[in-house]
Order: structure tokens, then sequence, then C-alpha cells
């Protein structure tokens, strides 16, 4: 498989709705073309073509949004290297590519590196590191316990949470808020430590291009019953 089979794949599976719903995201598309297929549809092509390196710096060279989401979900987590993430994330932000780079089970948070460039990204001036960084916290929060830092790792995370939400930039909050709502659900004390931030916090507000989004409730998320259920058991 090469970069112009792919090239010639998202072709065939363009949607005309998804195109109209990427055009109004305006400048936040960052002069990348759109083909307006879904990530549920590209994850499944990129089971499909599996871990390729070398195909991923290929379509990571294209100015499609879906070329290069699908570059960063067939990459290979064992040979990325720290100065790759610094340079991707520096052209993240284009097409809002963050979720997939940081988040959203994302490829290089199972590279080796990732606790000490999330540790480096929270607390960066930068914000879209700070975006990636919590990106990657929430990643680590699902981490089996084996791999996973202790508990009072994430109370720390927790307590910069609380102590900085309020001040982020929109986009930073949300992946504050999703970061926070992975450590609550690891065991019962990060539960109750979580909590008691997202009640201060309270719901977080964004826009999206629909402009129809609720606001995150990451206490709705926390409290819910099942959950509750979980980690009492």
């Amino acid at each position: 498989m090469n970069d112009a089979a792919v090239m010639a794949w998202l072709a065939e599976q363009q949607d005309p709705r998804g195109i109209q719903h990427w055009q109004k995201l305006g400048a936040a598309t960052a002069g990348l073309h759109s083909y307006g297929i879904g990530l549920t549809k590209l994850r499944q092509y990129a089971k499909q073509l599996g871990r390729n390196r070398a195909l991923a710096q290929q379509l990571w060279q294209s100015q499609c949004h879906e070329a290069k989401v699908l570059a960063l979900l067939i990459d290979d987590p064992t040979q990325m290297s720290r100065a790759q993430a610094e340079q991707q994330v520096e052209q993240v932000g284009a097409g809002m590519l963050a979720h997939v780079f940081a988040s959203c089970d994302a490829t290089l948070a199972k590279a080796p590196f990732v606790m000490e460039l999330a540790n480096d990204w929270l607390s960066s001036e930068d914000p879209l590191r700070r975006e990636c960084g919590y990106g990657l916290l929430y990643e680590i929060s699902k981490f089996k316990p084996k791999k996973a830092p202790d508990d009072s790792y994430f109370l720390s995370q927790i307590a910069r949470i609380d102590q900085q939400i309020a001040q982020q930039p929109e986009r930073v909050q949300l992946a504050m808020a999703t970061a926070l709502m992975g450590i609550g659900k690891r065991n019962k004390v990060l539960n109750q430590a979580a909590i008691a931030v997202a009640r201060a916090a309270g719901p977080i507000a964004f826009t999206s291009a629909s402009g129809n989004c609720e606001p995150f409730d990451v206490l709705k998320h926390l409290t819910a019953e099942r959950l509750q259920q979980q980690l009492q058991s």
C-alpha cells in the first residue's frame, strides 16, 4: 500500500455532508481540505492498513485532513521520537487534529516516552501543548495498574486541574475536564477527589461548528450509578 492508493480510497469514500460540515469550520481548517469522512470509518480503514511508519510519514505531508488522521493512526509508537512529537504538535492545531494526536486512543500515548512528554507539556506555556498534554494524561489514566503511575501522581494532577482550569483557554479546559473524568474512573479515592474538583468547576462550555453541543458535565460522568457500582466492587 502506498500514499497514492490511500488518497484514491479517500476520494472514493468522500461524503458531501461531511464536506459541508468541514467547510463550516472556517479558519479552524487551517487550509486543509477534507473528504468529509468520519473518524469511525477512518479507524476501520487504519486497522486494515496496520502499523506502517513509512506510509504514515508520507500521509503526514498531505494537505488532506483525513490523510493526516490516518498518518497519526497507523504510525508505529515504538519508532516514534520525542523530536517527531515536538514537530507534529506544531501542526495539529490545523483541522483540529489534536484530539486524534494526543487523545482518543492516540498512537502517541503508546510511545515509550509518553510520561515524560505529558509532564513537560502539562506545564508548557504553549496552550496547544497543554491541550495535548491533558489529552495524553487522559490516555495515561486508562493504563493498567502495572503500567500506570501511582495514585499520588494522579492526585497531584487533580490538584493542578483544580488550581488552573478557570484560567485556561476553552480547548485546554475541555482537555483538562476529559483528563479529570479519566482519572476519576480509576478507583474510589481518585473518584472522590475528582468529583470535588468537577463540582467546583461546573460543566465546561465549548464551541462547535454546529453550535448545538451541550457543556461537558464531568460531574455527571463521575457520579453515574454504573460507575459508582463498579468502584464499590
